[in-house]
């Protein structure tokens, strides 16, 4: 007998999609198209990646599905971004600041500058819960404490009354996280979290975002330009080049076999210790203006291998295959030689 229609299950959607956004200012020079038909998603206890160098797009990406988006002079011009399959660009402000925090929240890059100077950490942490939850001033302080030991920064109890200046780099990026977790969200955009710590700090503040990323099963995107710090965190990465998505993959196959000449550089890119005494790679060229991105592949003014078609048409995703023709999942590239690039 055939299952009825009642029985067939239904899909869930992701937990966030960006589908097809679309983000311009509008400055004395022109408009700059920051964001052109970005599309990438990301399910519960997932870590999406997205890399790419500065200006690429990333974090107006984000400012736009938190709803932060400095308007004027950016607008969204198209697309959509679902939470759970409601879209955020078309819901009631009340009812999108009610999403903003306590479902999506956000870890800016520069914590010294996000966090307020002339308060302690412990009232600025204490905030979220007066403010959404309506706690005392004495519980929010508690709740202060126990987020700041969750995070991992010693004598939490002696230093909640600290201020930003007191704490180093790192700690100050453990308070951000702190934060971000307070109200439990179901998804976390972390922008580019360990800009300006060394290399161990880093590590350690990578360490604990998986480690709780995978503790409350959030779904977490991780922007940065370090294809190194991602690289033991991610599950999937989507690379972003003048507002585009020009390669997505599983993080282990980008790194083995990447399909877009852009990546192909920026892996190149990275120090390795076998090259100990030779000159470091470089991508020739800068990224192009928003203003006048390039007619065909945007890359193609920094590509080695572009040709009159890449100068002449604009390349989309498109599914990456196998020698013998099999769609590989979750692969797509952007550009009209992508067989040359991955196979070679």
């Amino acid at each position: 007998m055939s299952k009825s229609v009642q029985d067939t299950p239904v899909a869930e959607p992701p937990l966030l999609q960006v589908d097809g956004l679309q983000v311009e200012f509008k400055t004395r020079d022109g408009i700059a198209k920051a964001v052109n038909g970005v599309s990438y998603s990301v399910d519960a206890g997932e870590t999406l990646a997205v890399l790419g160098e500065s200006g690429s797009g990333k974090s107006v990406t984000a400012q736009a599905i938190m709803g932060i988006l400095d308007t004027p002079p950016g607008r969204i011009t198209g697309g959509r971004v679902l939470y759970r399959g409601d879209d955020l660009l078309t819901m009631p402000e009340d009812q999108r600041r009610s999403v903003r925090g306590r479902k999506i929240a956000m870890i800016f890059q520069d914590a010294l500058s996000a966090l307020n100077p002339v308060f302690s950490v412990g009232w600025q942490l204490g905030e979220v819960f007066r403010v959404h939850e309506g706690m005392s001033k004495r519980d929010s302080l508690a709740k202060a404490v126990e987020l700041m030991d969750r995070v991992r920064i010693p004598a939490a109890r002696q230093r909640v009354g600290d201020y930003p200046h007191q704490f180093s780099g790192g700690m100050r990026q453990r308070i951000m996280i702190a934060m971000a977790l307070a109200l439990g969200p179901d998804l976390i955009i972390a922008d580019e979290p360990t800009t300006a710590l060394d290399v161990t700090v880093q590590a350690q503040v990578m360490g604990l975002l998986a480690e709780l990323q995978a503790e409350y099963r959030m779904g977490l995107i991780l922007i940065t330009h370090d294809l190194g710090v991602v690289a033991d965190v991610a599950d999937k990465i989507a690379v972003m080049y003048a507002g585009r998505i020009v390669e997505t993959a599983p993080v282990h196959e980008l790194y083995a076999r990447p399909a877009h000449p852009y990546t192909k550089g920026l892996l190149r890119s990275i120090p390795r210790l076998d090259q100990r005494g030779q000159d470091l790679y470089a991508i020739k060229g800068l990224p192009p203006s928003l203003l006048q991105i390039p007619a065909g592949c945007a890359f193609n003014p920094r590509c080695e291998q572009a040709t009159g078609r890449c100068r002449d048409e604009l390349p989309l995703l498109q599914e990456v295959s196998d020698e013998d023709g099999n769609d590989l999942p979750g692969r797509h590239s952007a550009c009209h030689f992508w067989k040359e690039t991955h196979r070679g």
